[in-house]
C-alpha cells in the first residue's frame, strides 16, 4: 500500500474516534444533567412528604398539648368559682379529671414540649432545603458543563449535528425573587 493512503485512512480513523469521542462526552453531559434533576426530583417528594407529616405531627401534639392545658386551666377556673356544694364538687371531679389527663400525658410522653418539636420541624425544613440547594448547585454545574460542551468549538459542530442544544439553568423566575428575600413562614 501507498504510505500516503495509509496516512489518510489513519487520519481518518483518528477523526473518527475524536468525533465519536465528542458525541460521546456530550451524551455523559447530558445524562449527567438528567441525573442531576432526577436528584432535584428525589428531594422535592421527600419535602413533600416529610413536611407535611412534620408539621402535621407537631400539629398533633401542640393540640394535645393545649387541650390538656386547656382543660386544667377551665377546670381550675371552675373549681374556684364554685359556689355550692354540688358545683365545687362538680368542679373539683374536673379538676382531678384534668389533672390525671396531664399526669398521664407527661408519663407517657416525658418529652412533650412543643417548643421541642417546633424545633425540630424548623431543623427538619432546614435540612431538606439546604439538600435541594445542593442538588440545585449540582445540577447547574451539571448544566453549565454541558453548555460549555455544546457551545465550545469543536464540540458545537457536533452538538448543533446531533440535536444538542445550550439548556437552561435552575433559576428562581425574576417574580419570585421578591418573595424569597423574606424569610419563610411556617404556620400552624
Amino acid at each position: 500500500m501507498n504510505m500516503t493512503l495509509i496516512i489518510i485512512l489513519v487520519v481518518i480513523v483518528l477523526l473518527v474516534l475524536w468525533a465519536i469521542s465528542l458525541y460521546n462526552n456530550l451524551v455523559r453531559l447530558r445524562n449527567n444533567r438528567e441525573n442531576a434533576f432526577a436528584n432535584i426530583d428525589v428531594q422535592l417528594k421527600q419535602r413533600y412528604d416529610l413536611v407535611p407529616q412534620l408539621v402535621g405531627t407537631v400539629k398533633g401534639y401542640a393540640e394535645h398539648e393545649k387541650e390538656v392545658f386547656q382543660r386544667v386551666t377551665e377546670a381550675r377556673a371552675a373549681a374556684m368559682g364554685a359556689r355550692t356544694i354540688n358545683e365545687k364538687i362538680q368542679a373539683d371531679n374536673a379538676l382531678t379529671g384534668a389533672l390525671a389527663g396531664l399526669k398521664v400525658s407527661l408519663e407517657a410522653y416525658p418529652e412533650l414540649k412543643a417548643n421541642q418539636n417546633f424545633l425540630q420541624l424548623q431543623q427538619e425544613v432546614a435540612d431538606i432545603e439546604n439538600k435541594l440547594a445542593a442538588v440545585r448547585r449540582f445540577f447547574n454545574s451539571a448544566t453549565r458543563e454541558l453548555n460549555n460542551a455544546v457551545q465550545s468549538f469543536p464540540s458545537n459542530i457536533f452538538a448543533k449535528m446531533f440535536g444538542f442544544q445550550k439548556e437552561p439553568m435552575f433559576e428562581v423566575p425574576q417574580a419570585e425573587r421578591a418573595v424569597l428575600d423574606k424569610a419563610p413562614e411556617i404556620k400552624f
